[in-house]
């Protein structure tokens, strides 16, 4: 019998990743503040305490999803910093065990912006749940907030 997927390419069992890649009409270097600093990174995320420190543990703080048991705190850990080019974080919470990674490179006048937000077990209805919701997500609002942001501080 063929392993069964989720319509997407995505064998059950294996864990599922969002992936994103949008341009940014903005130097690298501005792209990195508005990921690494805490309060700027609260304008387009979340709340945080975030420092871009290898080991360093912090939270995001998300509006509560009762339904799902999701009471709204995201406890991270810094897991890779190459300045100016990769952050990777851990992202658990509401049932999630995640990471998050995010790539930047040079493009003509602006920068390329990978996102990648790996590990979702889809054959867990919370995660299920959490991989549809953050996929579009990470796509629109997200990635359009960061963009108002460093439109806002240009």
């Amino acid at each position: 019998m063929a392993p069964s997927t989720d319509g997407g390419g995505v064998v059950s069992g294996e864990r599922a990743s969002i992936e994103v890649d949008e341009f940014l009409p903005h130097p690298p270097e501005r792209v990195w503040r508005a990921l690494t600093d805490p309060d700027l990174l609260a304008r387009w995320l979340m709340p945080n305490d975030f420092k871009p420190v290898v080991g360093h543990r912090f939270t995001f703080a998300a509006k509560p999803i009762p339904n799902v048991g999701f009471d709204g705190t995201i406890s991270c850990r810094v897991l890779d910093v190459e300045e100016g080019r990769l952050l990777r974080i851990s992202w658990n919470g509401g049932g999630l065990d995640t990471t998050v990674t995010w790539r930047l490179a040079a493009e003509g006048n602006g920068t390329r912006l990978f996102v990648e937000h790996a590990g979702f077990d889809l054959d867990d209805p919370v995660n299920a749940y959490a991989y549809r919701g953050m996929g579009s997500g990470w796509r629109t609002d997200v990635l359009r907030k960061l963009a108002d942001v460093l439109a806002e501080t240009a």
